[in-house]
């Protein structure tokens, strides 16, 4: 089954930032996501599948 990621979707990811949070929001969606670290708003860019491995849950922060 395949997970459905939106723009703006709040993400866990399994390791910590070096700013050390591993909490941020996703800012692009295609073959490639990019997401943003909310503490330090560094981006980054990785391809789907890297994304879904290193994916630990998603907080939806819209109903």
């Amino acid at each position: 089954m395949a997970v459905i990621f939106k723009l703006n979707d709040k993400v866990i990811m399994k390791k910590p930032h070096a700013c050390g949070t591993n909490e941020w929001i996703i800012t692009r969606v295609g073959v490639d996501i990019k997401i943003k670290c909310i503490h330090c708003n560094r981006e980054i860019m990785m391809d789907r599948l890297e994304f879904e491995k290193k994916l630990r849950r998603i907080i939806n922060e819209e109903n």
